[in-house]
């Protein structure tokens, strides 16, 4: 059992991603690295600017300078002027006392005053464990939130101040969410913008794109092809992107098309070679059979080596008849030469040629199916003949005495089928996708004793595509299927149902 690997999302390998995704992706990831840079370097900068502020506000906490100027000495036991509500001033005693505390306003004499209102034992405990080097730091305290404190030594005691961070980081908080929600509004705005924007960058590309699928799809292989498609002028400006690009498919669409007609001269002057040279042989050839045949029936005795020599001669030349002859079908048909537009009964062509095809390979086991009503085409019956006697006389040349062949006629909705099938060793899988080429042979697995030419089945696939129709081949070692499907005529569309199998019996 085959396990087979999971495949990545399609959104998760930019590789196939269209140009445009990739653009605004590649936008929309510069923008949010210059709003994270931009917004780090704002948040990054406040925070240095109300540090700084609250490292002097506490500077000046520590070293409060009296009105009167002179020297002044914290008094424990009652906070000092402008100390801020909510800050902490504690002294630690030489003899274990702690003064001091936590600054809280009170109505007094009045009006409102300052006061300290004792600490908790473990936010004492917190404080104490600070250095008193006078260094600035941050400390949480356990019910009273982060503070910037800093510790002294004042003759034996320890003084320190504190001053409550809350304000100060609720205000970096506020600046992060608002940049953080500015820069998300901005890259929406921008993906929006940037994508409407880079779709109509994209536009001429597009353009462009059309012209070169309009023109994948032209016909390209035979005929006169009109290669009139290309990108518009105001797509070809040399002095943008696009515009190279654009001047760049005409220029290769200008040589494709010189190409083609060089192409197409070139094939219509072998087709008419071609023509010519099979519609000049066929006198001479004529002429050959005439003599060969006009001398064996002389009265004047003719020895047996010259009696062979003739018929040899009128052999080969029957048989280069017939190799012209397909030579000039073939040139006509590729000159788009009419062919015959009449009803013709498919299913006694078929009959008739079955009949031929056992007249001439009495040794192999011929079948019918064909269905009780007739099954109407229009064509030219002299062709189509000819296309069903090739691929009987295929089947009939390639296959050893003895092998089943079966012609089964049968209708679709729209078209009539005919299907030859042998029971013979097969094509070659290296054959099969050139068999309906022109003087396509097989390998010697195959018999040749009938002389094949290799133009048979080119000759089948001409007419039948001469008619609109197709032609079809499947082949393995024991079953070998030609289709031909042909248009059907209105009259001609008869029910699959009730079919007659009629078989010939096997010559032996």
């Amino acid at each position: 059992m085959s396990s087979s690997q999971p495949t990545k999302p399609r959104w998760r390998n930019p590789a196939v991603w269209s140009l445009r995704a990739r653009i605004v992706a590649t936008m929309m990831v510069l923008l949010t690295l210059l709003g994270l840079a931009v917004g780090s370097t704002a948040e990054i900068f406040l925070h240095r600017t109300l540090y700084h502020q609250i490292d002097v506000k506490l500077e000046q906490a520590m070293n409060p300078k009296p009105r009167g100027g002179g020297p002044y000495r914290r008094v424990p036991d009652r906070p000092s002027p402008g100390q801020e509500p909510g800050s902490i001033a504690v002294t630690f005693e030489p003899d274990g006392e702690i003064r001091g505390g936590q600054v809280t306003i009170v109505a007094a004499g009045g009006g409102l005053g300052l006061e300290f209102t004792p600490l908790s034992d473990a936010a004492t405990a917190e404080l104490a464990e600070l250095p008193a080097n006078g260094v600035k730091r941050n400390v949480t305290l356990t019910g009273y939130g982060t503070f910037r404190a800093a510790a002294i030594q004042s003759d034996d005691s320890i003084e320190i101040t504190a001053l409550s961070l809350t304000d100060t980081q609720d205000t970096l908080l506020r600046v992060a969410l608002v940049t953080g929600a500015g820069v998300l509004i901005t890259l929406v705005i921008a993906g929006w913008a940037g994508a409407f924007i880079v779709r109509g960058t994209l536009r001429p590309l597009r353009r462009v794109a059309a012209t070169a699928t309009r023109v994948s799809e032209l016909r390209l292989d035979r005929g006169e092809v009109q290669l009139a498609q290309r990108v518009p002028e105001r797509d070809t400006d040399p002095r943008t992107e696009v515009g190279q690009v654009g001047n760049a498919l005409n220029r290769m669409l200008d040589h494709v098309g010189n190409a083609l007609e060089a192409r197409h001269a070139s094939e219509m002057q072998v087709r008419q070679f071609v023509a010519d040279a099979s519609h000049e042989l066929r006198t001479p050839l004529a002429a050959i059979r005439g003599y060969a045949e006009l001398s064996r029936r002389s009265r004047a005795p003719v020895s047996d080596e010259i009696a062979h020599v003739l018929g040899r001669v009128e052999s080969e030349a029957q048989r280069m008849t017939g190799l012209v002859e397909d030579l000039l079908l073939l040139a006509r048909l590729d000159a788009g030469r009419p062919l015959g537009q009449d009803p013709v009964d498919l299913t006694m062509l078929v009959v008739d040629t079955v009949s031929d095809a056992h007249a001439a390979g009495p040794r192999h086991y011929w079948q019918l199916d064909v269905p009780d009503a007739p099954v109407t085409v229009v064509g030219d019956q002299q062709r189509l003949h000819q296309v069903l006697a090739n691929l009987l006389a295929n089947a009939r040349t390639h296959t050893p005495e003895g092998t089943s062949v079966t012609v089964r006629v049968d209708t679709t909705r729209d078209a009539a089928t005919v299907q030859v099938i042998d029971a013979g060793p097969g094509i070659p899988p290296e054959l099969q996708p050139h068999i309906f080429e022109r003087f396509a042979r097989g390998d010697s697995s195959r018999s040749r004793a009938a002389g094949s030419t290799g133009l048979g089945l080119s000759i089948v696939h001409a007419v039948v595509t001469a008619h609109g129709g197709t032609v079809s081949m499947q082949s393995a070692p024991g079953q070998t299927v030609f289709t031909v499907a042909l248009p059907l005529t209105g009259q001609s569309a008869v029910s699959a149902t009730g079919q007659l199998a009629r078989s010939t019996p096997p010559g032996r």
